[in-house]
């Protein structure tokens, strides 16, 4: 037996297992305040799920998915994103028929098979949401501001953070630019890479992506969207910015912003911070899909949302110096002199636990010096301490772990007692 995780996983130990649950918990009141609700679909979905809607020649699909046939021979993947299962469950569900609205929140792990790194895991958590129905450039804004928001309100400086925006335009005015690039970059193919000139044929706007210095460069004299977005496109991008201005959000526009997905038209965003990541340095970003759903055979529903990786948030979070918050793992801890009253101590532990105080014991027969060191390192503010002198006279040791002061209690008034010294 190999007792190692697998290659590009991680096991969320308690500490960063905390900071999840705290991120989810953030996310949750907050998203909750702009009216999104919790959905969670499969970890794996079929396979066209993806292939159609985040599209064939994106490097998702062609080289990062976990594929597989399953019992029956149908092809499953492991899902690499949230978008597609989400849009996929509203249109199997009728979440926007007749004109309804969606505003749907989710977390959990995506999987890709890529080279892992600082902040890039082959299964990875992400969380995210999705606003499905609307059209408007307030619900553009909406969703940025909520990025935004979650980003602030965990800790991280809005001085230490970049807004990237964009227009990716629409099936009006796309194609032509597409095009455009396209003929740049077969004009320029001796100065890029192999993979920018093979995108000239697949997907050329994904040359923007390119890492590679010299590719960059070139690409930097490439057409710009913006120059070409139609009226219609160029108003809502204007609108856009406009309500986030109003806000006092501040962003920066860049037109070689992409995003690496197919499905997105009109705004895209991207969410970078200064600290912590090294150039791969975006933690969240998003953007609007309007087709997607009808990619799925389903009928024009509008759509847009963003998801945030938890690695690099976590990463941003140490750089920024954000402590993420760690309840004490004990309010109480009940400790006893000897093991003649090991049944009235698991007792009283329990009656503590059943009203709402987390409380500890030992259980490995520690001394009591030993058991008041344990309750030290599990951060609870009283000892409850029991011995044959205490059970004798219906009473136990209440002790202050700060204060250090000490009183009796009878046993009988342990609940409220105990409640009103944590108050």
């Amino acid at each position: 037996m190999n007792a190692q995780a697998p290659k590009g996983t991680a096991d969320m130990l308690p500490a960063v297992a905390r900071a999840w649950e705290h991120m989810q918990r953030v996310a949750q009141e907050l998203f909750a305040r702009y009216g999104y609700e919790p959905v969670y679909t499969p970890l794996f979905e079929h396979t066209d799920v993806f292939t159609r809607g985040i599209g064939e020649a994106t490097d998702i699909v062609s080289k990062e998915m976990y594929t597989f046939e399953d019992k029956a021979g149908r092809s499953i993947t492991l899902r690499p994103e949230g978008t597609a299962s989400v849009v996929r469950s509203a249109l199997e569900h009728n979440l926007t028929a007749n004109g309804a609205q969606a505003k749907l929140y989710y977390a959990g792990p995506m999987f890709r098979y890529e080279r892992p790194q600082k902040g890039r895991m082959r299964q990875f958590w992400q969380i995210g949401i999705e606003c499905l129905g609307s059209d408007g450039a307030t619900a553009d804004a909406e969703v940025i501001t909520v990025l935004w928001r979650y980003f602030e309100t965990l800790g991280i400086p809005a001085g230490s953070m970049r807004l990237l925006l964009n227009s990716m335009g629409d099936e009006q005015c796309r194609p032509a630019y597409r095009d455009s690039v396209a003929a740049f970059i077969r004009a320029r193919s001796a100065e890029l890479c192999d993979e920018c000139v093979r995108r000239a044929e697949s997907n050329p706007l994904r040359a923007f992506d390119c890492k590679k210095d010299g590719c960059r460069t070139v690409m930097a004299d490439a057409p710009l969207l913006r120059d070409a977005l139609c009226d219609a496109c160029a108003a809502h991008y204007a609108e856009v910015k406009t309500h986030l201005n109003g806000l006092g959000i501040p962003y920066v526009e860049d037109s070689t912003l992409v995003r690496g997905l197919d499905y997105y038209t009109r705004t895209v965003f991207e969410i970078q911070v200064d600290a912590g990541l090294g150039s791969q340095n975006a933690i969240g970003g998003g953007g609007r899909y309007d087709r997607l759903m009808q990619e799925y055979g389903g009928p024009p529903t509008p759509g847009l949302g963003f998801a945030l990786g938890f690695e690099r948030t976590l990463l941003a979070l140490e750089a920024a110096g954000v402590d993420i918050p760690a309840p004490p793992r004990a309010d109480v801890f009940v400790a006893r002199v000897d093991d003649s009253v090991l049944a009235e101590v698991f007792a009283l532990a329990q009656r503590l636990r059943d009203a709402g105080i987390a409380t500890e014991l030992d259980h490995q027969g520690r001394s009591l010096k030993s058991q008041f060191k344990q309750a030290d390192r599990l951060g609870a503010r009283r000892v409850a301490v029991v011995g044959p002198d205490e059970i004798a006279s219906g009473e136990f040791t209440l002790r202050d772990m700060e204060s250090k002061q000490e009183r009796r209690v009878a046993l009988s008034e342990a609940v409220a007692a105990v409640t009103a010294s944590l108050v």
